[in-house]
């Protein structure tokens, strides 16, 4: 089981930037895509950006711009690095190792989500 954890996040004045880390092992060699998401109390958790086994990275559309999605395969980790922060972002964000053409089945599995608050 490729189960992800989420670190990074913090307190922040709109404007500023975080880097939020999600440390996998094994999601290379299990070709798991890794997922970010956000979720704002008493709302839906919602995508921000993928990267795919392949290395393509997408994004949702309020994501394009400001956030970027990076793979350190040394590492095993995907960070999420979030520019010009707005309070909007604030949420808890959480990375999932996703299945994607050609994952093993130890893929499909959630981090507890770290916090990201964007306050003046």
């Amino acid at each position: 089981q490729v189960r992800p954890v989420e670190s990074g996040g913090g307190s922040v004045q709109p404007g500023g930037s975080l880097r939020l880390t999600c440390t996998a092992p094994g999601f290379i060699s299990n070709r798991c895509g890794i997922q970010w998401y956000r979720q704002v109390a008493g709302k839906q958790r919602e995508w921000v950006a993928s990267a795919a086994p392949d290395g393509r990275e997408t994004y949702e559309d309020f994501a394009q711009g400001r956030f970027r999605i990076s793979k350190d395969k040394d590492k095993e980790t995907v960070t999420l690095q979030i520019r010009n922060l707005k309070p909007d972002d604030t949420a808890m964000y959480y990375c999932q190792t996703a299945v994607y053409s050609g994952s093993s089945s130890s893929c499909d599995f959630w981090g507890q989500g770290t916090q990201v608050t964007v306050s003046s």
